[in-house]
């Protein structure tokens, strides 16, 4: 009877050990779900994607000559008063008095000097005056044969000179070669732009960016972009807040962003930035750009309570 008893009593106290193992798990077990199972799912900064414009692009390099020059050769002893160089001159005035006669500007220009040095005589007793119009550029440049098909009287030109590096003047191909060069394979074409303010001076080496193939597609950030071997894919966003990873179609890159041909519609949200926070099927907060941490305003909310 005494050994059935004991038994039963340590049978009785293994059960309460037991009961408080589970009760005690059970207990912490809400305890960490209490705080921490309201986190909310981590923000992450997303965009839609948008139509945008794309070009291609050819790049070279040319000289700026002015629309018009007229050169004159004047002796030394005729010069009556000091020569006004770059000094802008109308058509009509005189922009030079000699003794039997005066040299009056055939268009409006301005008297050019291309340096300081003796090179500028002729000989001993003459000068050489150069008279150019540079209110309008033009350059030469020759167009490698695979871009021949696509550039065309009128196509935009974005240029640079190097004295205004973060200036971007626009200009337009005025004029094509009917046929490609066998020597060099190329086609030549001429680019013309406006200098009415007259900043960038004869002579001058301009870098161009002549435009083609114009769309509009559309486009997202180039941040959004994972890329896997050749394969490139984005987080898209459903309307759950869910992220699926999607493999999309990518063209070229441009001012930041990359052109999409496929796998994505116009509209769709996508997450932008902080790519290593997600993976996929994960819930998130979406943010735009600029707004606060989701953490924060989560303790915000709590604290309020």
């Amino acid at each position: 009877m005494k050994r059935s008893t004991k038994i039963l009593s340590i049978v009785i106290i293994f059960f309460l050990i037991i009961a408080t193992v589970i009760i005690g798990r059970t207990m912490i077990g809400n305890h960490f779900k209490k705080k921490f199972g309201k986190r909310p799912p981590p923000g992450i900064i997303v965009t839609q994607v948008i139509e945008k414009k794309f070009e291609d692009v050819v790049e070279s390099y040319g000289t700026a000559v002015p629309v018009q020059t007229k050169s004159y050769n004047i002796e030394k002893y005729e010069i009556i008063n000091p020569i006004k160089y770059n000094q802008k001159f109308q058509k009509g005035e005189i922009i030079a008095e000699l003794k039997t006669r005066a040299i009056i500007a055939p268009f409006d220009g301005v008297i050019g000097k291309r340096d300081f040095s003796d090179d500028l005589e002729v000989s001993k007793t003459s000068v050489l005056l150069n008279f150019e119009d540079a209110s309008t550029i033009f350059t030469d440049v020759n167009i490698p044969e695979m871009f021949a098909p696509f550039i065309k009287k009128g196509s935009p030109v974005e240029i640079k000179f190097s004295g205004y590096e973060n200036k971007i003047y626009q200009g337009i191909v005025d004029s094509v070669a009917s046929r490609i060069n066998t020597e060099n394979r190329s086609l030549a074409a001429r680019i013309k732009m406006d200098n009415s303010n007259l900043d960038i001076l004869p002579g001058a080496l301009l870098e161009l960016s002549i435009k083609y193939n114009i769309r509009n597609s559309l486009g997202i950030p180039d941040t959004s972009i994972m890329m896997e071997g050749e394969k490139a894919y984005v987080y898209k966003v459903s309307p759950e807040n869910i992220t699926n990873k999607t493999q999309v179609e990518i063209g070229i890159r441009q001012d930041g962003k990359i052109e999409v041909l496929s796998g994505l519609d116009k509209g769709d949200t996508i997450v932008a930035e902080g790519l290593r926070k997600v993976f996929p099927r994960a819930k998130i907060n979406p943010m735009k750009e600029g707004s606060e941490n989701s953490e924060t305003n989560w303790k915000k909310k709590k604290d309020k309570k």
